[in-house]
């Protein structure tokens, strides 16, 4: 399992925006009443980076991914598709019965690329930006598996070693002449 919290600075930020805003609406009511302006805006600035601060953490696990309390298993993923934003991460994902999900990570932007990787790659039955997951990963249609075993010596060469095998198996040890004396 891995978990993803929300960044600790979304919580510094927003109480930073709702001290200045504390600072714009004092000024505001003492000197000018345009000040109130800037005391609304950082009042929204603050409200938006505390709710992205509370997110719930993100939760990867082998057969599903957990946000909060929702768990979503990854074969019911049916299509991943990114926006534009990367810090605080925004994906879409489509489940199987057409319902759409918003997944807002507000982490740090490493991490949001990490889950972003893991989301994609653990969503193997999903449209991943519109591309099948396959040939977004560039994997061949029709890929054939190795074969169980390579051929490193010729044909006759491995009857030798298998004779030598055998032989040595019989034998019971490689060099008669140093069977016990010299160890």
């Amino acid at each position: 399992m891995t978990r993803y919290v929300p960044a600790r600075h979304y919580i510094s930020f927003g109480v930073v925006a709702l001290a200045l805003a504390g600072g714009s609406a004092w000024l505001g009511l003492a000197f000018s009443r345009g000040l109130l302006i800037p005391a609304v805006l950082f009042l929204l600035t603050s409200a938006v980076l505390l709710a992205m601060a509370l997110r719930p953490a993100i939760r990867v696990y082998d057969a599903h991914i957990e946000i909060g309390k929702r768990v979503i298993p990854w074969h019911d993923i049916q299509r991943v598709d990114r926006t534009g934003w990367l810090s605080p991460l925004v994906v879409r994902l489509t489940l199987f019965d057409d319902e759409r999900i918003l997944i807002v990570y507000p982490g740090e932007v490493d991490c949001c690329k990490h889950v972003l990787r893991t989301i994609r790659q653990m969503s193997t039955s999903a449209l991943i930006d519109g591309v099948p997951y396959r040939q977004f990963w560039g994997e061949p249609e029709n890929r054939q598996l190795p074969a169980s075993r390579q051929r490193v010596l010729r044909a006759e060469d491995e009857e030798e070693v298998e004779r030598l095998y055998f032989l040595l198996k019989t034998v019971g040890h490689i060099d008669p002449r140093n069977s016990g004396e010299e160890r």
